[in-house]
């Protein structure tokens, strides 16, 4: 994305892309086509994407099956296995509500889901609560939390342990199960100064956004300070400093 440089006619401001011009002067590009912004826009275009959650993405499949679209056909129109529409289908199978709940907005993959239908109710809140406290939502994180997980929080204890030379020992999962304990407590006491760091942040985000709106200091980074100016971007990008009840409050 570029701006037009008011002072030399047929030249211009690069303000998004960065990366990408790389990428073309080593592929030897010479001419691209650019989106040309004409009002000093200074923020990137990368903001209006939308990521879809993976909870967002099997409900948009289940009411489309509703209606009556095969599963075929959704796989060829998003050019994926049919197999892997249907296990998008059942990921909520065996999810309690209130997990979802808490997780319906992340970048929670579907695998998470598969692993944590082998907890109880009430340890998949537990765990979701976890795997947002630490922005880690992968599915090794996932399978730590379930191998530390007690025997009675499970749905089939039988399935948990694998047999063989990298199976888990007992004193392992209740070291495990003690380091997790510790860790919802520093979470939980992390709470009761995440607003008040939440609304500092906020106040930050609008300042330098307010900064990004003069187009004079942008070309001024632009040409003096370019690593200011993505980390800024970045910055004023941001939709929603935190997530959950500590930032409702």
């Amino acid at each position: 994305m570029v701006t037009p440089d008011k002072r030399r006619a047929g030249s211009y401001y690069l303000l998004d892309g960065h990366l990408r011009i790389e990428a073309l002067k080593d592929l030897g590009v010479n001419e691209v086509e650019c989106l040309i912004s004409t009002d000093d826009e200074t923020y990137t275009y990368n903001k209006r994407l939308n990521r879809l959650a993976a909870v967002q993405e099997h409900r948009m499949i289940v009411r489309a099956v509703d209606r009556g679209v095969r599963p075929e056909r959704i796989a060829e129109a998003l050019h994926l296995d049919v197999v892997t529409i249907r296990r998008r289908f059942r990921m909520l199978d065996g999810i309690c509500p209130e997990a979802v709940e808490l997780l319906k907005d992340t970048t929670c993959p579907m695998i998470v889901f598969e692993i944590l239908r082998e907890m109880a109710p009430i340890r998949q809140v537990e765990a979701a609560e976890l795997m947002i406290g630490q922005n880690n939502f992968s599915s090794m994180f996932a399978k730590a939390l379930l191998a530390a997980t007690n025997e009675k929080q499970l749905v089939d204890p039988r399935k948990r342990k694998p047999k063989g030379p990298n199976t888990i020992t007992s004193d392992q999962i209740a070291k495990l199960d003690r380091e997790l304990t510790s860790l919802q407590v520093q979470v939980k006491s992390i709470e009761d100064s995440y607003g008040i760091d939440n609304l500092h942040l906020t106040l930050a985000k609008g300042y330098v956004a307010k900064l990004l709106g003069n187009a004079r200091i942008v070309r001024w980074l632009v040409q003096n300070r370019q690593e200011y100016l993505n980390e800024f971007q970045s910055i004023a990008e941001i939709e929603n400093i935190g997530t959950g009840k500590a930032a409702a409050e």
